[in-house]
């Protein structure tokens, strides 16, 4: 009977993570858009966004692990990985998180979460063209149905923005590579990091590479609005969302697993996708946006399949012959979700 109970309790506090980061991930979305939109707060500058985003997150990351040393830190990135690895993937999480959130000036939430379900077929393809991947009929097919939902999603769409459509898709090659990037530090680098680690080293990155496009495409276009008058106190509770985000992620992480993540992700992305077209009112759904969308959606549930059982005959080869560990261990996953999509 105790053992029973505990079970329970330790399945109620899983599934209370599961929805937090539910919770969490959505509401992040909606009010990326409330904040740029220019019908609510009217902050129409998503690199400016997303760059305090990032030095926010750089900055209580410092605070969190060198000066209250709350959290600790996981070693091993020397100078040389930094420089090849680091930099990479604080670039690719710049450019998602910049496009990503530029997206919603242009097109609904709705339609920006119908578009990022083609991302497998984006992180197969350039992982196919790094040799991560290997092409297979089954991929084919699961790949085929996937680009088929999000065409038929698209052709619903009341209302298409090719400039929207352009930011997002340049969102999600961005994402693509930095999962790919990321893939190649933990599997050819041998570097496992947690979540709270991977914001450490790779917020500051990405400030950086935000800095310079702020500097030429928002700046100018804040300093001819006139004296800069944002309302300092959204803009600070946007950021502390992002962080609690990627904190959730941390935690769900640590009872469950990536896939978990994934999963918890679809759940997410139809909730948004529904929510939004009472929210906003520039979300119209279709009969075929839902259709299609749930055509696309089917076959990312068959990717996460497919990768559930890659992984576990993965994990179990490597028991058998006592080789390494297997990178995707629970507690030193690699995970890091932008803040734009909570993507």
């Amino acid at each position: 009977m105790v053992q029973w109970m505990k079970k329970f309790k330790d399945s109620g506090v899983t599934y209370a993570y599961l929805i937090l980061y539910i919770a969490i991930s959505s509401g992040q979305i909606f009010f990326n858009k409330w904040v740029l939109s220019s019908k609510e707060i009217n902050f129409p500058y998503p690199v400016a966004l997303t760059l305090l985003h990032m030095i926010f997150s750089s900055v209580l990351c410092f605070i969190l692990t060198k000066v209250l040393k709350i959290i600790k830190i996981e070693e091993g990135v020397t100078p040389e990985i930094y420089a090849t690895s680091i930099i990479p993937i604080g670039a690719m999480f710049a450019m998602t998180l910049w496009l990503g959130n530029s997206a919603y000036l242009y097109i609904s939430v709705a339609f920006a979460q119908m578009l990022k379900a083609v991302m497998p077929v984006a992180v197969f393809i350039l992982g196919a063209a790094a040799g991560l991947e290997v092409l297979s009929c089954r991929m084919f097919l699961i790949m085929s149905v996937i680009s088929f939902g999000v065409i038929v999603a698209s052709y619903g769409e009341v209302t298409v923005s090719w400039v929207g459509v352009v930011y997002q898709m340049g969102g999600v090659v961005g994402e693509a590579l930095r999962l790919i990037f990321m893939e190649i530090f933990v599997k050819r680098k041998g570097i496992r990091l947690n979540s709270i680690s991977v914001m450490y080293y790779v917020s500051p990155c990405s400030a950086f590479c935000l800095f310079i496009p702020w500097l030429f495409l928002d700046k100018p276009k804040m300093d001819s609005a006139g004296p800069w008058n944002f309302p300092p106190l959204i803009l600070f509770l946007n950021c502390i969302c992002t962080f609690v985000l990627n904190l959730s992620v941390f935690l769900v992480i640590s009872r469950t697993s990536a896939l978990t993540i994934r999963v918890a992700g679809v759940v997410r992305d139809w909730v948004v996708v529904l929510l939004s077209a009472a929210l906003f009112s520039d979300t119209k759904l279709t009969f075929i946006n839902l259709v299609g969308y749930g055509i696309a959606i089917a076959g990312v549930v068959a990717y996460n399949n497919h990768k559930l059982k890659k992984e576990a005959s993965g994990i179990n080869t490597a028991g058998n012959t006592n080789s390494r560990i297997e990178v995707t261990s629970n507690d030193t996953h690699v995970q890091l979700v932008p803040p734009n999509e909570a993507r």
